[in-house]
Formats: structure tokens, C-alpha cells, sequence
């Protein structure tokens, strides 16, 4: 049982330092062509990701090793299940990537208008895929006996039990993630700009506040009425009340920073809200880990899907020297990258 909670609590952590992480860069994706309105602008916001972007989606790859090492049933499953989100997740990946990188290639206006599009709507449609993908966790999916399913992409957009990728539901999921890592990447961009960029940041920061607060509201209250079983851990636990307690804690850090233009605080509030809800969802979902919307008993929890555990106890031996390299090199990185972009800084 206490591989289960362990392994269960690292991959939740790995999963939240992605959002956190990444979520900041996606964000600045999806405000570069509202934000940046000249060439050197957009520059100025690549530049603010530009070391940073692709080593945190380390932390995806590391999440997704972590899953097939401690639950390969969920991972051959989801995988299997998922298949054509994740293909399209896998795409607008490496869009979002050939879009930094392919804008430099040729000195021409309309070529750079193309990719910054690219980099932008990727990361527009990236946000709101991964925001489904917790939505259909939550939701549940069609599992069949065998612990497999399909889904297309929608089917009637009612949460039934043969229910597709997206419904209302999912939806509403959607629009969470992306308004929380609109707000996110704006908090990053006025902490590592200055000046009009700066100024334009402070105010999507303010705007999509607001969003999150009325979605997160409209989340809570859509996950209630179809999940109502997900507040039993907190009535048999109460001290996971913790975790959504921190959430509004840093939901209401942010506004309170924000206003007061104080930006690195507003961008620490933003990362406590995500961290703090995303555990504050795991908690309440444990221990299943996929659950069955056609029968409950099909579902895959943390207890019937774990490994063998003498493979556990030597990943976790793995794990632990994984994650001290992993940080090393992610403090070194920020610390270096500390501090606001000037216009004469070399890369991107």
C-alpha cells in the first residue's frame, strides 16, 4: 500500500511541475501575437522562454517514463485509449516547437508572421487539449472488462457513458487550463519584461484573472454534480482540504499582486494555485487512476495496476538520483536566467 501512495504522489508532483513549468511558456505562446504587436516585441517574448521552453517538457517525458515504470496497465491502457489526442497533443508539440525555431531561419516579415502564428495557435490548442485530458480523467472513460477503451473526439457532447474526447464537460475543463495559463504566462511576462511589454502583461493578467475565478467556480460545481463521490476522500481525510484551501490561497495572491504590480509575487501565487488544485484533484480522484464510466468495477485504481514491487523499490532508488540531477540543473538554469531580458541578450 505504500509503493501505491508513493509512486501515486511522484507522478502527481512530476505531472504538477510540468503545468507549473510549462504552463508559463505556454502561456507566453498564447499571448505573443496579443501582446507582441511589432517584430522586436515578439522577439522579446521568445527571448523571455528562450533557454527554459523545451527543458520543461522534460518533466512530461519524465512523468510518462514514472507512469509505464509504476502503473503499466493505465499507461498500455491510456495510451491505447487516447490515441488520437495524443497524436494530436504530439503535433501541436513539435509545431510549437518548429514555430521558435524556424522563425529566425529567413529575415522575411510574412514568413515570421507565419510561425509566430504557428507558435501561438499551437500553444492556444495545446492548453485547452491538456485541460480536456484532465477533464476526461475526472469524467471517466468507456473501459471495458479487459481495461481497454476508445474514444473518438466527441460522439453526442453530453457526459453519457460512450462519451468521446470532448463534451461539455471537458470543455468547461478546457477553458480552465487555458485561462489559468493565460494568467500564468502573463504574471512571467511582466516579471521578466518591462516597459509596454510589461504594461500589456499586467493588464491580460488582470483581465484572465477573472476568468479563472468564474470557470474554476463553474468546474467545482460541474465535477460535483457528475462526480459527486469526488469529495469522499475529503470527508474520510479532512486534511486534503489542505490542498484546495492553498489554491484559493494563491487564486486570491494573485489578484492581490497583480493590482499591486508586484509581479514576482503574482507569478509564485499563480504557481501555488495550479500545484494546489492539481492536488487538490488527485486527492480527491485516489485511487483510481482511470475510472470505468461504463461499470465502476472496470476501473483501473493505483492498487490493481501497480508493479511488482521489487521493481518499484529499485525505481525509486533511480528516482531519487534522477530528480537531484534534475533539480541541479533546473536551479542552475533559472539562476542563471534570473532577472529581466535586455535587447542585446544573444539566443532567440
Amino acid at each position: 500500500m505504500i509503493m501505491e501512495i508513493l509512486w501515486f504522489c511522484i507522478i502527481t508532483f512530476m505531472l504538477g511541475m510540468y503545468v507549473v513549468l510549462d504552463g508559463f511558456d505556454l502561456g507566453v505562446g498564447i499571448l505573443h501575437r496579443i501582446i507582441g504587436r511589432t517584430e522586436e516585441e515578439r522577439t522579446a517574448l521568445i527571448k523571455t522562454i528562450g533557454p527554459v521552453w523545451d527543458g520543461n517538457e522534460v518533466w512530461l517525458l519524465a512523468a510518462g517514463g514514472a507512469l509505464y515504470l509504476a502503473f503499466p496497465k493505465l499507461y498500455a491502457s491510456s495510451f491505447s485509449g487516447f490515441y488520437l489526442p495524443l497524436i494530436i497533443v504530439l503535433w501541436l508539440l513539435i509545431l510549437r516547437g518548429i514555430g521558435i525555431e524556424f522563425r529566425h531561419l529567413i529575415q522575411n516579415p510574412m514568413w515570421k508572421s507565419f510561425w509566430d502564428s504557428v507558435f501561438s495557435i499551437a500553444s492556444i490548442l495545446l492548453a485547452i487539449f491538456f485541460g480536456a485530458a484532465l477533464g476526461n480523467v475526472v469524467r471517466g472513460v468507456p473501459l471495458n472488462q479487459d481495461g481497454y477503451f476508445f474514444e473518438p473526439l466527441w460522439t453526442t457532447f453530453t457526459v453519457i457513458p460512450e462519451s468521446g474526447i470532448l463534451d461539455w464537460f471537458t470543455v468547461i475543463m478546457g477553458l480552465v487550463a487555458f485561462f489559468t495559463l493565460l494568467s500564468h504566462g502573463a504574471n512571467y511576462i511582466a516579471m521578466k519584461t518591462d516597459g509596454v511589454l510589461q504594461t500589456r502583461a499586467r493588464t491580460a493578467a488582470k483581465l484572465s484573472w477573472w476568468g479563472v475565478l468564474l470557470l474554476s467556480i463553474v468546474a467545482v460545481v460541474a465535477t460535483t454534480a457528475i462526480r459527486p463521490d469526488v469529495w469522499n476522500n475529503y470527508s474520510a481525510y479532512p486534511i486534503g482540504y489542505i490542498f484546495p484551501l492553498g489554491g484559493f490561497i494563491g487564486l486570491v495572491g494573485m489578484f492581490m499582486y497583480i493590482i499591486k504590480g508586484k509581479d514576482t509575487k503574482a507569478f509564485i501565487s499563480s504557481s501555488i494555485f495550479i500545484l494546489m488544485m492539481l492536488c487538490a484533484t488527485a486527492f480527491g480522484h485516489f485511487p483510481n487512476l482511470l475510472i470505468a464510466s461504463t461499470n465502476r468495477s472496470y476501473s483501473i485504481t493505483a492498487y490493481n495496476a501497480i508493479s511488482h514491487e521489487y521493481g518499484l523499490s529499485v525505481g525509486i532508488i533511480w528516482w531519487i538520483i534522477g530528480i537531484i540531477l534534475t533539480s541541479g540543473y533546473f536551479i542552475y538554469l533559472y539562476r542563471s536566467f534570473r532577472g529581466k531580458i535586455s535587447s542585446n541578450q544573444s539566443g532567440y
